[in-house]
């Protein structure tokens, strides 16, 4: 008689109908997702499982479950420490990455970044990975790269190709399945160094409060999820932002006030020079330098969650550093 496959039981609780499905547990989806990474499921199965999740929406749980496969699984070498983990793998659309200035104005100032993602899954987006090259930085390949990196620049890049193979290969069923998956999501809450500040984004507005407690059940205590532009972690300078944050290990919730009264133009097209321009401060661009300067004092109040938190404040105190940036260094 032919015997029922080992990961049938988990596409199961998933579709079992309205009245018979459930989400996983943590430990079920630790399960799970351990045969996923080790290959032991097959192709059609991880289709139904995926979109099943994707339909339901995953829970908390399950994604704090799939973290804890890949983070056994995946585990980088001892002694590798960032302060910030910094999450990049929407890609943007109608703007440049501005965000990528303000975490090299962090390193600047002394903190140490570690950013991973991914690129090309969806077609018609820039990515972060490839606006590095310009600023004499390029993708870590492995994880001395990254600590050698770290040690010289405070600022690294690691593709989720490299930091998990098997999850980069999920990413890239983005074009086959017609969705993403809830693989972009646990992507964004792996943390893999243990940073103490996390910093992540989403597009769909019900996907934040989902972050921020899976982001609880992986133990975070300094954390922020953005509704950023494109679902980036960058705050908008022309509208008012939605923040999830992390302060303490306490969940809060708000709007970041925009710097500008209006909303400005978008630019006809996207020159990923004008990265390295504005730094140098060759082009003026309200846009670029404003959400730089806001998705700074974003992260600042992250770095110092027992002082005061006023968002004028910390603006002024973003806007300061971005004025006195080394505009050589790049």
């Amino acid at each position: 008689m032919a015997q029922e496959h080992p990961f049938a039981p988990f596409v199961r609780i998933l579709g079992k109908g309205k009245k018979g499905s459930r989400s996983l547990t943590r430990e079920e989806a630790r399960e799970a997702m351990a045969m996923i990474l080790e290959d032991r499921v097959r192709p059609e199965q991880l289709g139904a499982f995926l979109m099943l999740l994707r339909v339901k929406e995953e829970a908390p749980e399950e994604l704090a479950g799939f973290a804890d496969a890949v983070r056994e699984r995946y585990r980088p070498p001892q002694g590798i420490t960032a302060a910030i983990d910094w999450s990049t793998y929407a890609g943007k659309k109608r703007h440049l990455p501005w965000f990528l200035l303000s975490a090299l104005l962090l390193a600047e100032r002394g903190h140490t970044v570690f950013m991973h993602g991914a690129r090309g899954h969806t077609a018609g987006r820039v990515y972060t990975e490839d606006m590095l090259a310009p600023f004499g930085l390029e993708p870590c390949a492995d994880w001395q790269q990254v600590s050698d990196q770290l040690a010289q620049r405070r600022f690294a890049f690691m593709s989720i190709d490299q930091l998990c193979p098997p999850l980069g290969e999920i990413i890239q069923l983005r074009n086959i399945l017609g969705l993403r998956s809830p693989v972009h999501t646990l992507c964004r809450m792996l943390n893999p160094l243990d940073a103490p500040v996390s910093v992540d984004g989403v597009f769909h507005p019900p996907y934040a409060p989902m972050h921020q407690k899976t982001a609880l059940l992986l133990g975070t205590r300094q954390g922020v999820t953005v509704r950023g532009d494109g679902g980036e972690a960058e705050v908008k300078p022309d509208s008012d932002c939605e923040l999830h944050w992390i302060i303490n290990g306490a969940v809060d919730s708000g709007i970041w006030p925009r710097l500008y009264a209006q909303r400005l133009v978008k630019d006809e097209q996207l020159d990923p020079a004008d990265l390295i321009r504005l730094w140098r401060g060759e082009i003026e661009h309200p846009y670029g330098e404003g959400a730089v300067i806001s998705t700074l004092a974003m992260v600042l109040r992250l770095l110092q969650p027992d002082q005061p938190c006023e968002p004028a404040q910390l603006v002024e105190q973003a806007r300061s550093w971005w004025q006195a940036r080394d505009r050589k260094r790049f």
